[in-house]
């Protein structure tokens, strides 16, 4: 059994992650660090654990723990690195954006590989620290990947996403109340969003320059899940669009190409991601969905760390969608 600490367990993607550790066969939770919480059960928090997890948090951390996490607010985790010394042997995975970017990848002597399974499989086998990407980054790159890999993004990609409302965190804002949030829908941060920048590197490593992109993202009024939808032009036919989708992913057991129109009860409570392709004239439609908090964040935490320690790429990740 490999030992797990966790920093920054009592947000939502901080909840998910504890779930999956205290069910995966091969892990076993150590700590869950806060500094507002020390001493409180963590089932007071994360009530659905009552009577699964005897457990609080804590405010010393363990630094020999085979297994580090980090859950932390964007910029929080490079200073909580700054503070606090592991183990050279411990793994530590990052949920945040500090580390996602070519130029911030090295930091305390780490070298931090970027966690998408799908493309980049063979450095994160050998990696010992893990930039794990954004959910956003996340749904758009898996519906855009494969178009890079055959050079086809030759023209700008219009991309429209919308997130449940776990994507904005725990901390009540306006846009973040039921009242508001509820049979409410908007945009924010158009053609801007941080994602961008990860998103476009990944493309253009494979495409070999950068690629256009206009990305408006959106508030959406459920809790979980990303529903993403990308376009551009596209040469060849549905057929030939299908075989470069199935090609790239025949080894991802996490991501799924269907020629049935995918919705996000498909995904929600699961590590996967469901693509469609549609094909219009000249424009290829591509849909991407995939669970925030599971294979845009936490999951897909838990599939790094299943590669870099050699097991199965899908244990403890073995969720099932509930469509009712």
């Amino acid at each position: 059994m490999k030992t797990v600490g966790i920093i920054g367990g009592s947000g939502y993607t901080g909840g998910e992650l504890i779930r999956l550790v205290i069910n995966h066969p091969a892990l076993e939770l150590n700590f869950v660090y806060s500094t507002t919480r020390p001493g409180t059960a963590i089932s007071d928090t994360h009530h659905d654990l009552l009577g699964s997890l005897d457990l609080s948090f804590t405010d010393k951390v363990n630094a020999e723990v085979d297994v580090l996490f980090l859950c932390l607010g964007h910029g929080n985790s490079s200073a909580f690195l700054e503070k606090h010394h592991f183990s050279e042997t411990t793994i530590v995975i990052d949920l945040s954006n500090d580390f996602r970017l070519k130029a911030d990848a090295h930091f305390g002597g780490r070298e931090f590989v970027y966690g998408l399974p799908e493309t980049n499989k063979a450095a994160i086998e050998k990696a010992t620290a893990i930039a794990n990407p954004g959910c956003f980054a996340t749904a758009i790159q898996l519906a855009l990947l494969p178009l890079a890999k055959a050079k086809k993004l030759t023209e700008t990609v219009h991309i429209n996403a919308t997130t449940g409302s776990t994507g904005a965190g725990v901390s009540l804002s306006p846009t973040t109340h039921f009242t508001w949030r509820n049979n409410n829908l908007s945009w924010y941060k158009p053609f801007t969003h941080q994602h961008l920048g990860e998103i476009g590197e990944s493309l253009a490593e494979l495409q070999g320059n950068d690629t256009a992109m206009l990305f408006l993202p959106q508030r959406g009024d459920f809790t979980r899940g990303i529903f993403a939808s990308a376009y551009t032009e596209f040469d060849g036919s549905i057929d030939e669009a299908y075989d470069l989708y199935t090609n790239f992913y025949k080894n991802a057991p996490s991501t799924q190409v269907s020629k049935k129109e995918v919705n996000l009860k498909l995904v929600v409570n699961t590590n996967q991601c469901f693509l469609h392709l549609h094909k219009h004239g000249d424009v290829l439609l591509i849909t991407s969905v995939i669970d925030n908090l599971i294979k845009g964040a936490s999951g897909q935490a838990i599939q790094n760390l299943n590669l870099i320690m050699g097991w199965e790429e899908t244990l403890g990740l073995q969720l099932k969608a509930s469509i009712f």
